[in-house]
Formats: structure tokens, sequence, C-alpha cells
């Protein structure tokens, strides 16, 4: 698929600045379209999956989708793909209380992409996951959870990172590591 377009469904510029970041020279055109697609309650792999049918639906041709997950080992995985309504009701500091009764904060992001050839084919999911811990919000929050976020190992959240930084381990870089690989051998 080198040197081809495709669309990524998102309304988030920052997103979107990501993967165009670490997409890089894949030689893959990256544009975005913003569609109103209601989000399914179940796993994150049938919200993917079904974001991206609908998404090829309306587009009638080839796309991506991405969904994120912020995972709490304490809570078995939740809030998990409906981090985006905890953090808007929430906030930073709500999700951190959450686990106040609990001594274990380790956490995982997840990121799934989903990728659909067009209309009526199935969609192939490209997970990337890093571990971490939940901990007091540090750094510019400019983009959803990132200030409490810590990565194993950085002693960093991803909101305290360079972009390079984060692009080079985050949950989002290594899921689209996968979809560049099945994107190239097209």
């Amino acid at each position: 698929m080198s040197d081809k377009k495709l669309i990524f469904v998102t309304g988030n510029a920052m997103k979107l600045q990501e993967v165009r970041a670490i997409l890089g020279q894949s030689g893959i055109d990256i544009n975005s379209k913003d569609l109103d697609i209601p989000e399914l309650q179940g796993s994150t792999q049938e919200i993917a999956r079904e974001k991206c049918r609908r998404a090829a639906d309306l587009l009638q041709g080839p796309c991506i989708t991405e969904d994120t997950a912020l995972c709490y080992e304490a809570l078995n995985g939740l809030p998990g793909p409906y981090i985006k309504y905890f953090l808007k009701e929430c906030g930073l500091d709500g999700l951190n209380k959450i686990l106040a009764g609990f001594e274990n904060k380790n956490a995982w992001a997840l990121c799934t992409f989903a990728y659909s050839a067009g209309p009526g084919t199935e969609p192939i999911l490209f997970e990337g996951r890093t571990d971490g811990k939940i901990v007091p919000a540090r750094g510019q929050g400019k983009f959803g959870w990132n200030p409490i976020f810590e990565a194993d190992g950085t002693g960093k959240t991803f909101a305290e990172m360079s972009e390079d930084e984060k692009n080079a381990i985050s949950h989002r870089f290594r899921a689209l590591e996968k979809l560049k690989v099945h994107l190239q051998s097209l």
C-alpha cells in the first residue's frame, strides 16, 4: 500500500498528528475524516471491529479507525474502552481517586487500530500495549489522560515526554507498527 492514501476516521487532531508522526516515511498518505459513528458497548475488540465496519460503509472505501483504552489492573481492566467518558465526567483527579482504596496502581494503555479494505470486508485488528501505573497528574495536560499514566521504566508520564519519546514506546506506536507491516504487504 505504499504511496497510497488511507482515511483515518477521527476528529481528534492530536491522534492524527501522532499517527502521521509515527507512520512517517512509510509512504502511506494519511488523511482524516470525522464521522459520527455511535460507539457500542463491549470489549475493545468488538468496539473496534464494529466502528471500522460502519466507517467503511459510510466512506464506501478503505479506512482505519482507532480505539484507545486505559485499563486499571485493580479494576480488571476498567475503565478500558470507556476511558473517554470517565475522563470527561471525572477529570484527571477523579481518575486517580477511583483507585484511592486500592494499593495496586498498575495500569496499561491499549490501542486498537482496525483496518477495513472497504464495505463488506471483515476489519483486521492491530493492538499495542504499554504497561505502567496511574500517578497524580504531571506534565502538560494537552492530550487526554497522558498526565496520569507513567510508562514502566521511564519515570515520566506521557505528558512529561517529548513527542519523540512518547511515540517510541506508546501503545499507539506499537499498534501502528503492526498496521504498517500489514499495509506495506498489500
